[in-house]
């Protein structure tokens, strides 16, 4: 029996996982964090997607997650309503459900669990790779040997680092932050995502599952540093410093608040995604960030590895080559449009801004319009 170690409990990790037991492989996983830990950020699983989680046993609890989203709702420094527009307009008619990433996390792990070992506190902290193996060493001291080693550890993937080299070699900052903080108190209308903008920056109130949040978007030269350690929180208090309605009592909770998301736009980019036994899936593998339906991706991207490792059971090189050929039809598009999407989201200029707000009417007149010609 083939014997598999998959770096990272998320969404692609978990899914690999389930995958990869109910075609007979024997599988570990090792998650660093101790308990699940993933942001309560609102994701979008589509399409086919949702068919692997329902294959899973987990369609259910998924949809009985589900956010009441319906309207995105732009408006001005104000609070006052520019543009009204249906949510669902984003998914070009596909079947989408938006749930919190924790929650799609944990319906997958425990679907996982079911099937394979996972470790909890524990990560890779060497691989040293042989014709017919990998052994692999643990930051506990522990060591053990595997026919297959996958990196799906996310964007600052250490599986990358240790097998392909450092993330300065893969990462393209696009320039931009984003920044989340939940406010479990805070009372919104479960329907309605608000969301401002000024030139560079954008402020959206999301209502969630019952957690809303705040999230910071914007445009700033420190995002272009390659050290995350030089990151700090002022930069969003610094870059929303002046603004009105509600950015300032969220930019406080946002620099008192014990847990949050904070991290740069970021394309991750591989000439290969494999070296030996040895491949990276979902972010690790070709992250495109905050806008590219990442969530979608993992679980598409892990069925299809799944089935080219049950393909070429004995030969790594021809499985991940199939796993890669396929998946990158899937990616590239995606990363390809980064940059465009990006600017729409957040325009940089007051004219793109003008421009880009003038569109959202132009949408909301003609979803308006659609009831009447059905």
């Amino acid at each position: 029996m083939v014997r598999a170690l998959i770096s990272g409990a998320g969404i692609a990790g978990a899914a690999l996982a389930w995958q990869l037991a109910g075609r007979g492989v024997d599988v570990t996983v090792v998650e660093k964090s101790a308990g699940q830990r993933s942001s309560g950020n609102p994701v979008d699983v589509r399409g086919e997607a949702l068919g692997l989680v329902d294959a899973m046993g987990g369609g259910d609890r998924l949809r009985a997650a589900a956010t009441r989203v319906r309207w995105l709702v732009a408006v001005d420094r104000r609070g006052r309503r520019i543009a009204k527009l249906p949510a669902s307009t984003a998914a070009r008619g596909v079947e989408s459900i938006e749930v919190p990433r924790a929650e799609l996390v944990k319906i997958l792990a425990e679907a996982a669990s079911q099937r394979v070992r996972i470790v909890m506190d524990e990560s890779i902290s060497g691989i040293r790779p042989h014709a017919d193996r990998v052994s692999v060493e643990f930051e506990s001291g522990a060591s053990d040997e595997f026919e297959l080693v996958i990196g799906a550890d996310g964007q600052h993937s250490r599986v990358r680092a240790l097998a392909f080299g450092p993330e300065r070699s893969f990462a393209r900052r696009l320039g931009m932050f984003v920044a989340t903080v939940e406010s479990p108190e805070e009372r919104l209308d479960p329907e309605e995502v608000t969301m401002l903008n000024v030139p560079g920056r954008s402020f959206t109130l999301h209502p969630s599952s019952g957690r809303p949040g705040a999230a910071f978007i914007f445009h700033s030269p420190a995002a272009l540093e390659a050290d995350r350690r030089e990151w700090d929180r002022s930069v969003v208090a610094d870059a929303y410093s002046g603004l009105a309605w509600r950015v300032p009592e969220f930019v406080e909770r946002f620099m008192t608040a014990p847990d949050v998301y904070f991290d740069a736009v970021t394309k991750i980019s591989l000439d290969s995604w494999s070296q030996g036994r040895v491949a990276l899936l979902g972010d690790a593998a070709s992250s495109v960030s905050l806008f590219g339906d990442g969530s979608t991706l993992a679980l598409l991207g892990a069925r299809t590895l799944a089935d080219a490792i049950a393909e070429h059971p004995l030969d790594p090189a021809a499985a991940f080559a199939r796993y890669e050929a396929r998946h990158r039809a899937l990616v590239m598009p995606k990363q390809r449009a980064v940059r465009s999407v990006s600017t729409l989201l957040v325009p940089r200029t007051a004219l793109g801004l003008g421009v880009r707000n003038l569109a959202l009417r132009g949408i909301q007149a003609f979803a308006a319009l659609r009831p009447a010609a059905g």
